[in-house]
């Protein structure tokens, strides 16, 4: 097959100091300061392999009446270690946390900005 992984996925955020706040120092991502000027303000997070842009731009979607569970809404998985400590640090910080209703063990999230985020623990490290 000729897709090979991920590059990047993009969200939109109404102010992009609030989104760093989450996606820099909630989530420890490192902000990659090769991103051009593009006309709008915006940051690039590297995560591994792939990045994360946000995209400061008039949201075109819905910001409300999503669904509560992060599970029934789009949303981006992340592969992580710590599951727990992370979910923990999250919710110490006021971030709203709901267990996976799969069976996995991972947990999903809002942004700032409402998008949906999914963390699922990396096999035996729950």
């Amino acid at each position: 097959m000729p897709i090979q992984q991920i590059h990047h996925v993009s969200f939109i955020v109404a102010d992009t100091a609030r989104a760093l706040a989450f996606y820099r120092d909630q989530l420890g991502l490192e902000v990659d300061g090769r991103r051009p000027d593009l006309g709008y303000p915006g940051a690039w997070l590297n995560l591994g392999a792939s990045q994360i842009h946000l995209l400061e731009l008039p949201n075109p979607d819905p910001t409300t009446g999503r669904p509560g569970h992060g599970g029934r809404d789009r949303h981006v998985a992340f592969s992580v270690t710590g599951l727990d400590s992370l979910a923990a640090r999250l919710e110490a910080a006021g971030v709203a946390v709901t267990r996976s209703r799969s069976g996995r063990e991972a947990f999903f999230c809002r942004d700032p900005d409402g998008n949906a985020l999914e963390f699922v623990a990396v096999a035996g490290e729950g």
